[in-house]
């Protein structure tokens, strides 16, 4: 009898422990609040990028009236004028050339910089940090246009895109810090190791720092990219008085008025849609960056 209660009291044990109230319907509600939210938020998202494509597809007299949401006609056409008329072959090369210089620029200066400051001690470090902090807290426009023409007056860059991209690149206060974190996640040991084996300081940020740093510099990469492909206002000044270097933000603008001075926001919409394909296709080469980790180069 005593070897039957004692197998029975396991069964007995199982059953006799409470289950918690509303568990599983606790957590199917938990978990269909969390799609709701995620499902608004990619709404909210997509929603001025699905209105800009429905927009290309659409007649100069539909956007005009804004009668309903949806095109009554696929137009097609519109991205073949707006390509013909804003010129998109001479403004997307000036872009990409402006773009890619920009985010080459601002990785090889941002990333000296960030690894000089964290593995380094020097005189008025403090400072430029400091100072690299406040560039990124204080904007100040508009107001700074004027000396940045003249200084690039004073170089003789005023009439080329390298005076834009020259300053865009010194703007890399972001960048700085944003790399700086990643050059913390790199262990000190293998700079001694390196410099024990006779690399030099700079030999040793491009042949064993850098290659580690790759995660970093693909996504700090991404937002120098997008930024510099997105800005209008430098370009725009720069440009005034040569307008075959224009950027394609710069002669996207061209198109709101045709020869007609009649509106063309449907071919600014197309156009919109055209100028987002490179930003579309530099994400893809870099998203993978977006998931990699860091690995631990030092075993033990």
């Amino acid at each position: 009898m005593n070897e039957h209660v004692i197998s029975k009291q396991p069964a007995g044990l199982k059953q006799s422990v409470p289950r918690e109230p509303g568990g599983h319907a606790g957590r199917i509600a938990v978990r269909t609040v969390m799609w709701v939210f995620l499902l608004a938020t990619a709404l909210l998202t997509l929603f001025p990028l699905l209105m800009t494509l429905a927009g290309s597809l659409k007649t100069g007299a539909e956007m005009m009236t804004g009668g309903s949401l949806l095109p009554a006609k696929l137009q097609f056409a519109n991205y073949a004028e707006a390509w013909k008329q804003a010129n998109f072959a001479r403004y997307t090369w000036n872009s990409a050339f402006m773009s890619v210089m920009v985010t080459v620029g601002t990785l090889l200066v941002a990333s000296m910089a960030a690894y000089v400051v964290d593995r380094r001690e020097f005189p008025g470090k403090r400072i430029y940090v400091t100072v690299q902090a406040s560039m990124m807290f204080i904007s100040v426009g508009a107001i700074v246009l004027r000396p940045q023409f003249d200084l690039m007056v004073a170089l003789h860059l005023n009439t080329t895109l390298w005076g834009v991209i020259l300053i865009l690149v010194s703007a890399h206060s972001s960048t700085f810090f944003m790399l700086q974190g990643f050059f913390k996640a790199i262990p000190r040991e293998l700079d001694e190791a390196a410099m024990v084996d006779g690399s030099g300081f700079i030999r040793t940020f491009f042949r064993i720092i850098l290659p580690l740093l790759t995660p970093g510099l693909g996504v700090a990469g991404l937002f120098a990219f997008r930024h510099s492909w997105n800005e209008y206002i430098l370009p725009l000044v720069f440009t005034m008085t040569n307008p075959k270097l224009q950027t394609l933000t710069v002669g996207l603008a061209n198109l709101r008025y045709g020869s007609s001075a009649a509106m063309q926001i449907h071919l600014m919409m197309a156009g919109a849609c055209l100028s987002i394909l490179p930003m579309l296709l530099a994400y893809i080469l870099a998203n993978k960056t977006f998931i990699q980790v860091t690995a631990g180069s030092v075993k033990g």
